[in-house]
């Protein structure tokens, strides 16, 4: 779906600034549905008649998950789309524009692919409150609010001079951490099944951030702050429908 976001950039030069906010509202929304939904909620069915407190590895888990992503957003290098060259975030680098606005959506990709090879590799290992149907409505929603993030990509990069071509390949570059933090999180699960429910929640804390700090600042920038809400409220409805629906 994030290809699909950047093939926008094939036919549009740019879209409208409200219809690009309504849809990163719109990946928020997803993005904080399958945080509870599709992580915490397991996470906490998992931890029941354990030792510690049932809130533990959730609690743990979810504030490691924030706290690796703001490390990685203080150091990586990046640029949000619509920003100007003065807000570069992370350590000094000579990158480009075009790259440094690759580089932040690809921070976005990261905790995305990381919840969903959890959830698979949580539904391998048979963990009560861990299914396959709650695994494929989780991959469903995220490949959803891929396609906004792919088109915040390329639409950006065409503006700053790229040929369609090299627009649509960066935006669909931006993806492929995904696929690589999912295997990760899958083949962690698999072979470390008491790390769970941390992982889960770690997940989780990972992608709340990544709403607070990156999607709902970028939707509420072009002044569409009510619509960009309402996508966000639009976004969490269906995500948690599939999950309920699914899972």
């Amino acid at each position: 779906m994030t290809a699909a976001g950047a093939g926008i950039v094939i036919l549009f030069d740019e879209i409208d600034r409200k219809v690009l906010d309504v849809m990163l509202g719109f990946a928020a929304g997803v993005m904080v549905a399958a945080s509870f939904w599709s992580l915490l909620s397991p996470a906490l069915e998992m931890s029941e008649g354990k030792s510690l407190p049932v809130w533990f590895p959730a609690l743990v888990g979810f504030l490691l998950g924030g706290v690796v992503m703001r490390l990685v957003d203080y150091y990586l290098p990046h640029l949000h789309p619509g920003a100007p060259p003065e807000e570069v975030e992370g350590v000094k680098t000579s990158w480009q524009r075009s790259m440094l606005l690759v580089s932040a959506i690809t921070l976005h990709n990261v905790p995305e692919g990381l919840a969903v090879g959890v959830a698979f590799g949580a539904a391998a290992s048979g963990f009560e409150g861990a299914t396959v149907g709650a695994a494929v409505a989780l991959a469903i929603g995220i490949g959803i609010q891929n396609f906004p993030e792919g088109a915040a990509v390329s639409l950006p990069l065409r503006r700053e001079g790229l040929s369609r071509k090299s627009s649509f390949m960066w935006g669909q570059f931006s993806a492929t951490v995904e696929p690589i933090a999912a295997v990760i999180g899958a083949a962690l699960v698999i072979a470390m099944e008491p790390i769970l429910p941390y992982a889960l929640s770690f997940a989780a804390g990972a992608m709340i951030f990544v709403v607070v700090e990156e999607l709902i600042p970028e939707s509420h920038r072009g002044g569409n702050g009510d619509i960009a809400t309402m996508g966000v409220m639009v976004g969490f409805a269906i995500m948690m429908v599939l999950d309920v629906a699914f899972g």
